[in-house]
């Protein structure tokens, strides 16, 4: 029981981070109808961006810099830093290609994430970076019988903090201007800019509200894992994809629950059975899904529109 109450908290936080990614792609797909593959390399970028403020800021040692006040600096800057890469992301890999097929600006994001991918792997090498301890300590929920369970406070800050920008997001985009504004363009891009709505505007916001999101997902992986790569970007941009499918595709909640779901599967899995092969059995689920429920677990099917 301990082992698996372990394994639960553990799934749990990784699939938060994963939840972050996906409300990403679930955002731009419900607007713009394409997946954003560059997302997980926005990812990437952030995670980068929150090694470089850790190293400078131990590296000064800038006094009156508590734990705290560095780890919101770093998210600010991460946040900013990526909001603009989802800006340029948008204006150059998608608004040219717009109004063509749906082939092209999907070649397009996917030659944007490779590029992305060497363009930090030029500037920073192919190396690992790792990150010391930034938040240590936490809870010991149980102890004895051979396993003791923990819960750290960078778990604990990472799923309140995901909760937080869930419900933060969800209130943008049912009782403000933006969101509404957002579901217009969801709906119907061409009757939302005769009412006077801006899509041009409108789609980039969502881009820079996507890539934020992803760079606190970023720093938030840095510091639980400790190290990073300039490749991270690619698979927990295709796990986030697979939550985001998984929850419905379109959904924030969907997104967040498949993140979830995700996490707990690899963390179950890598805990009971082989880690080599957590990722065949969370695509395994994903099959299953869409054998069964095409439109994903929150989702609706689509209807199209003569």
């Amino acid at each position: 029981m301990e082992y698996f109450l372990q394994q639960l908290i553990n799934g749990l936080t990784l699939g938060a981070i994963y939840g972050l990614i996906a409300i990403g792609y679930t955002m731009v797909y419900g607007i713009i109808g394409m997946i954003n593959f560059a997302h997980g390399e926005i990812y990437m970028i952030g995670a980068f961006i929150a090694v470089i403020g850790f190293v400078v800021l131990g590296a000064f040692g800038v006094p009156g810099v508590s734990v705290a006040l560095a780890l919101a600096i770093v998210l600010i800057v991460s946040v900013v830093v990526t909001a603009a890469y989802g800006w340029t992301i948008e204006r150059l890999a998608y608004r040219p290609l717009r109004g063509s097929t749906r082939l092209a600006p999907l070649i397009s994001a996917i030659g944007m994430s490779i590029f992305l991918q060497n363009y930090v792997q030029l500037l920073q090498g192919a190396r690992r970076k790792p990150v010391p301890p930034q938040i240590p300590g936490g809870f010991q929920l149980t102890s004895g019988g051979g396993f003791d369970v923990s819960l750290s406070y960078l778990q604990i800050i990472i799923v309140v903090l995901t909760l937080a920008l869930m419900i933060g997001l969800t209130w943008v985009i049912n009782r403000t201007s933006l969101g509404r504004q957002q579901r217009a363009c969801a709906q119907d891009r061409t009757m939302a800019a005769l009412i006077g709505v801006d899509v041009g505007r409108t789609i980039s916001t969502t881009f820079v509200i996507g890539a934020a999101l992803a760079a606190v997902a970023g720093v938030m992986v840095t510091l639980y894992y400790g190290v990073i790569d300039f490749y991270i970007g690619f698979l927990a941009g295709i796990k986030a994809f697979t939550a985001a499918v998984l929850g419905g595709i379109g959904s924030l909640p969907g997104a967040m629950l498949g993140g979830i779901l995700i996490g707990l599967i690899e963390a179950f899995w890598s805990g009971y059975f082989s880690s080599e092969y957590k990722d065949v059995a969370a695509f395994t689920i994903l099959v299953l899904v869409l054998i069964f429920r095409p439109s994903g677990l929150l989702g609706r099917p689509d209807i199209e529109k003569v």
